[in-house]
């Protein structure tokens, strides 16, 4: 199966829109070019994202500037210890009728925007955490006996705090799965912070403009799904994530000996429909295994965990990953 005319018309149309995303974004952020592709990428394949690092480093600001560059509705929800589910879904509250009487209506709370950036994710409760699970996974909102679906897109990207820091609540590993990718921000170069700081210590304003339309977003996710893949490069993603799981009589000696468990299948879809956008980016109409090498770390460091000899050893789960590679 190959892409049509039409399609193929689409594919060159998402590649002038990419490289005019990247443009706006790039007048507000400064460098950061991996995290902005691989949150584009999980735009494009239905994912959410989840961006971990230290605080001060843009991750809002970047989530902010992408949500601007796109002509979507936004929302900002900031995750506390004392938030709680319905503040994130909803709520029901009593009104009167134009008879009179009275009658519960639901208000709708802020998941209810495309794109919806839950800030510092891991500061709440694993109660509240929760209530993103079902929006997330099913893109609708259970309330009251009654189901509210999402409008399409829906993207949720989260930022957190390095669990090491106090005051923090561990992501569970289900919600965590519930994430296509996770992102880590590092600290700018010398001349990236020279840049920063030169730009926002100016009384310099930027305007950043819609780029991508509700509808063509919607159109290049259709688009994504309906690229071809080859079965050598479905068997080498699906094949990398079974090498995860310590309990598979296949996984390598390293595996079994710092693994307490590995990735699930959703890994596997993700990896695919990873490379597949990647591919459309670069103008390829087919992923290369090379594709899910490059997004293999991203796609897995959340979803498989260190025993006590790779903590004891120092070994981290892209170390292992990188030698799953190899």
């Amino acid at each position: 199966m190959e892409l049509d005319m039409t399609e193929l018309e689409q594919a060159e149309k998402l590649q002038d829109a990419y490289r005019s995303l990247r443009d706006e974004v790039g007048k507000v952020i400064v460098g950061q070019t991996t995290t902005i592709d691989q949150i584009i990428i999980a735009l494009l394949s239905r994912g959410h994202c989840l961006l971990v690092g230290v605080p001060g480093l843009a991750k809002t600001l970047l989530i902010q500037t992408i949500s601007q560059a796109l002509d979507l509705s936004f929302s900002r929800i900031q995750f506390t210890p004392d938030l709680m589910p319905s503040d994130i879904t909803g709520t029901e509250i009593i009104q009167e009728t134009d008879t009179g009487g009275k009658e519960f209506r639901f208000v709708k709370g802020p998941i209810f925007a495309h794109v919806v950036l839950a800030d510092e994710i891991n500061r709440t409760p694993p109660k509240t955490q929760a209530a993103l699970l079902e929006a997330m996974q099913e893109h609708h909102v259970t309330a009251a006996g009654h189901t509210y679906h999402l409008e399409e897109p829906f993207f949720v990207l989260a930022t957190q705090n390095p669990i090491e820091q106090e005051g923090t609540y561990p992501l569970p590993e289900a919600q965590l799965d519930r994430f296509m990718l996770n992102l880590w921000v590092d600290y700018p170069t010398f001349e990236e912070e020279v840049s920063v700081v030169r730009n926002t210590t100016s009384n310099r304003k930027i305007t950043v403009q819609s780029v991508i339309s509700q509808q063509d977003l919607l159109q290049y996710q259709q688009l994504v799904r309906m690229v071809p893949v080859a079965d050598n490069v479905i068997e080498y993603a699906v094949g990398l994530v079974a090498k995860t799981r310590p309990n598979n009589p296949n996984a390598p000696k390293l595996v079994k000996d710092n693994l307490s468990w590995g990735a699930g299948p959703r890994a596997s879809q993700n990896l695919v429909l990873g490379a597949k956008a990647l591919a459309l980016l670069e103008g390829r109409m087919t992923p290369l295994i090379e594709d899910v090498k490059r997004l293999a770390i991203p796609v897995l460091r959340h979803r498989i965990f260190t025993n006590f000899n790779a903590e004891a050893e120092g070994r981290s789960t892209v170390n292992i990953i990188e030698d799953l590679i190899r």
